[in-house]
């Protein structure tokens, strides 16, 4: 798969513990399995087939027999091995050794046209099993690339990298931005790629915050008359002291710093938008919260 289809460096390894036959195209059929079943993206399943031949002088003319998924003995003893891989449609790769000084051209169409055959057969075989890729495991290492508009990479970054290490700090993963718009996101478990994938588009496809949605907002600054909420990345609201007061009981708060830090975690509501822009935020208090 392309990178954009499938962003992994892939290392597979096959280990044949006992054979009598040929591991190199065994491995090319269980890597196709294999890579299906961790999820990856094959354009087309592929088998491999390990050919033979041997010959003899019949009444003074050398006669050829084609063999088809030769044995231990048929390699050790025959005159060719001939290892034929592909998909349904096309060859992908091939692999002579020969004994003889030389093999007709006939001789190699037709041990072609009897791989073809074992490799179609071992194809829907295979098809039996796992016919294409199957989801990636939640619990898999993820990377994820997306597309932004160019315009919007500094949005994404942020003043001094602020916006970018923001999320990369609340998510968990890590993010690299090429000068294309191109993002990927690099994370040890499904759900921390997805929620950064989530921020990123927040900010790139921003979409106007209404009255009345309630976020999870994180303290990201205090003030003598209120502290400022980050509700998503490069969107911060405005909790006033007043409101403050309400998760207190009213009472009266000479330093806010008493009260909560950067950092905190506050569920919020959008009380107000200004003409421009601005958010205005009240709390959600316990009791509400349990009813929402």
């Amino acid at each position: 798969p392309s990178r954009e289809d499938f962003p992994y460096a892939i290392r597979q390894v096959s280990e044949a513990l006992s054979s009598n036959g040929s591991t190199s195209m065994g491995s090319v059929c269980a890597s196709t399995l294999a890579l299906f079943n961790a999820g990856v993206p094959l354009r087309a399943p592929v088998a491999g087939i390990a050919m033979g031949l041997i010959s003899d002088d019949v009444d003074g003319k050398v006669e050829y027999v084609a063999l088809t998924d030769i044995l231990g003995a048929e390699d050790a003893f025959g005159d060719m091995d001939f290892k034929v891989a592909g998909t349904k449609d096309f060859v992908t790769a091939l692999q002579l050794d020969t004994k003889l000084d030389g093999i007709p051209a006939s001789v190699l169409a037709g041990a072609l046209l009897q791989a073809k055959e074992a490799r179609l057969a071992i194809l829907d075989v295979m098809a039996e099993a796992i016919d294409g890729p199957d989801e990636m495991s939640p619990f898999a290492p993820r990377i994820i690339s997306i597309k932004i508009p160019v315009d919007q990479i500094g949005a994404v970054i942020g003043p001094k990298g602020k916006i970018i290490n923001q999320i990369q700090e609340e998510t968990g993963a890590d993010i690299s931005i090429e000068d294309d718009g191109t993002i990927y996101i690099g994370a040890d478990e499904g759900s921390k790629a997805e929620a950064a994938r989530a921020q990123i588009n927040a900010i790139a496809n921003p979409q106007m915050p209404e009255v009345g949605e309630r976020y999870l907002g994180t303290v990201v600054k205090l003030a003598a008359f209120g502290a400022f909420i980050s509700l998503l990345p490069g969107k911060d609201g405005l909790l006033h002291v007043s409101q403050i007061r309400k998760m207190h009981g009213g009472k009266r708060i000479e330093n806010l710093e008493e009260v909560m830090k950067i950092g905190d975690k506050i569920q919020v509501e959008i009380g107000e938008i200004d003409p421009k822009g601005k958010l205005s935020l009240v709390p959600v208090l316990e009791g509400e919260a349990a009813a929402e």
